[in-house]
């Protein structure tokens, strides 16, 4: 996908050294449906450093530009694929700085997708140094350009008849204006059918667990968004929602803890006011007792006194009695006016 609008991506430069046309100002036009052979796009035009070009059937033709709401659809779901193929280890990405080559009934062309993926499963490899795949890409992505009929025929009609041919098993075709966008997937019998969208989710046949809504291309959500997303979550960042479980499990373990601390300290601060409630009851307690040793130490005392009072009554009663029998009085006249008994009588009569 271009992205640059200008004639050349180096603006002027020398023409030493690079084929095509070139204006009395120093830019350079593109060398679109220039007839090259095979081995001159290769050497020449493959590595071009200011166009992107591809080959089909010996002529060139150019990459064409986007605009910038194509870019962010293109880009939105490059990250979504990248996390994928990141996550499940599934193979390698590739741009369009890499070609591959299709050898066709009638034809052979070369094609540089905007985006592509080798399965880990695809009997050809890449490896780090190469600048070309030898082999087909298993999926193939295109960012629709819409500047004219025969750029959007390009990626709707003759790209995917290529693809198909070439054996690429699902080819997406992304259009930010919601028009053009398809998603076909290789059939047993090498044809290409639009995949199903399911809810309007689309469903990857070669790449398991692969899914999105074909709404969110033109939404764009932010991949944090799409991590709690059911359709996304299993391989956008799928560690961000275990370490959101793992926050929320330690959140409620914080809050558990701090129930209990508030439980323990209500707890502490009932059996502080159950402790001084028994210490009031018991200095109430205390009191009381102090309260009734002082009142069984009076009665203790009036006690006492009223012993030492009847002491003193019975002495007077007994010098009374002594001094009636002395004065001669008979017996019951001592027993009547004292109120002694008989035998204290005759023990009183004895000592007279």
């Amino acid at each position: 996908m271009r992205t640059l609008q200008a004639r050349s991506r180096s603006g002027q430069v020398s023409q030493e050294g690079y084929p095509g046309r070139w204006e009395d100002d120093g830019d350079r036009l593109s060398d679109e449906g220039l007839p090259v052979t095979e081995e001159e796009y290769w050497e020449k035009y493959y590595n071009d450093p200011d166009f992107i070009y591809e080959w089909k059937n010996g002529y060139l033709e150019v990459r064409p530009v986007s605009d910038q709401k194509g870019c962010e659809t293109y880009y939105w779901f490059c990250d979504i694929l990248r996390c994928y193929v990141r996550t499940h280890q599934a193979g390698r990405m590739s741009g369009q700085e890499i070609g591959f080559r299709m050898d066709l009934p009638g034809e052979v062309v070369i094609r540089r997708p905007d985006m592509a993926v080798i399965l880990n499963d695809n009997p050809v490899e890449i490896d780090d140094d190469d600048c070309t795949y030898k082999g087909i890409f298993d999926l193939c992505v295109e960012s629709l350009s819409h500047s004219s009929k025969k750029e959007v025929e390009r990626d709707t009609v003759a790209k995917k008849g290529e693809y198909r041919g070439g054996g690429v098993r699902e080819y997406y075709i992304l259009d930010a204006r919601k028009i053009e966008t398809a998603f076909y997937q290789m059939n047993a019998k090498g044809q290409y059918r639009k995949i199903s969208r399911k809810g309007g989710i689309v469903r990857s046949g070669i790449l398991p667990g692969f899914q999105f809504r074909v709404s969110d291309l033109y939404l764009k959500p932010p991949l944090e968004e799409l991590a709690e997303d059911p359709v996304y979550r299993d391989y956008v960042f799928p560690s961000f929602m275990e370490v959101r479980k793992e926050l929320a499990l330690e959140k409620k373990r914080a809050e558990k803890a701090e129930k209990s601390l508030v439980s323990e300290k209500q707890r502490a601060e009932k059996e502080k006011q159950r402790a001084e409630k028994e210490k009031q009851r018991a200095k109430k307690e205390k009191q009381r007792a102090e309260k009734e040793k002082q009142r069984a130490e009076k009665e203790k005392q009036r006690a006492e006194k009223e012993k030492q009072r009847a002491e003193q009554s019975e002495n007077r009663f007994i010098e009374a009695a002594r001094a009636m029998l002395s004065g001669g009085l008979d017996t019951a006249a001592v027993i009547k006016y004292t109120g002694l008994a008989a035998d204290e009588i005759a023990s009183l009569q004895r000592d007279v």
